[in-house]
């Protein structure tokens, strides 16, 4: 009874966690220039089709403005994204095949589990039940796919801001509370699946 109590528990648990984890920010990632390096740059746009004497004129006049004595840094990069939020991302960049499995691993699969779970559960000894717990245990072998999409989606952005930030971009990253949320879910999905597994094969014996 027990053993029955702390796999519902951790089953709702893992329902409970899997949603935010799903729908709130994983990852923010920024990206800043130094003021004074961005006013460089800009002198180096305006001066690239010119010759040294106009690269020299703008050198003067920065130099006179305190272009290169500014301090501080500007915004100019700034991507959130949620589990969900990079499935539509995926989706409207023609990554449909991808966003199709990042959906699949890490939202369907583990609301199957956890709902076949639950009902393996649920039900009293009887044939279906037995049934339910076959597909309980096929489902659970997937049981690290989400865990590996999450990684994949985390390595996704932090690529896709690589690609954009240059050699000036001073990027910083920062774990969202959604990360934590899914962290929690995987815990206490791994927990639910062995108190499952456990009671499926005292059943068998």
């Amino acid at each position: 009874m027990k053993q029955k109590i702390a796999s519902l528990l951790m089953i709702v648990l893992a329902l409970g966690l899997l949603i935010p984890g799903i729908t709130l920010p994983v990852l923010t990632l920024e990206g800043h220039i130094e003021k004074s390096q961005l006013a460089q740059a800009g002198i180096e746009m305006l001066a690239e089709d010119g010759n040294s004497r106009s690269r020299g004129m703008l050198q003067m006049v920065s130099g006179m403005l305190g272009l290169d004595q500014l301090e501080g840094q500007v915004l100019v990069y700034q991507k959130t994204r949620s589990i969900w939020g990079t499935v539509n991302e995926l989706k409207a960049n023609n990554n449909l095949l991808v966003a199709c499995l990042v959906a699949l691993f890490a939202v369907i699969v583990p609301v199957i589990k956890l709902l076949s779970q639950l009902l393996y559960s649920l039900l009293h000894p009887c044939k279906f039940k037995r049934l339910v717990g076959r597909f309980t245990q096929l489902v659970s072998k997937w049981s690290m796919a989400d865990v590996f999409v999450i990684a994949l989606i985390v390595t996704y952005l932090a690529g896709n801001a690589d690609g954009q930030m240059g050699e000036l971009l001073i990027m910083k990253a920062e774990l969202g509370a959604g990360f934590w949320y899914f962290v929690g879910y995987c815990v206490c999905a791994i927990l639910s699946g062995y108190f499952v597994s456990r009671s499926h094969k005292e059943k068998d014996v």
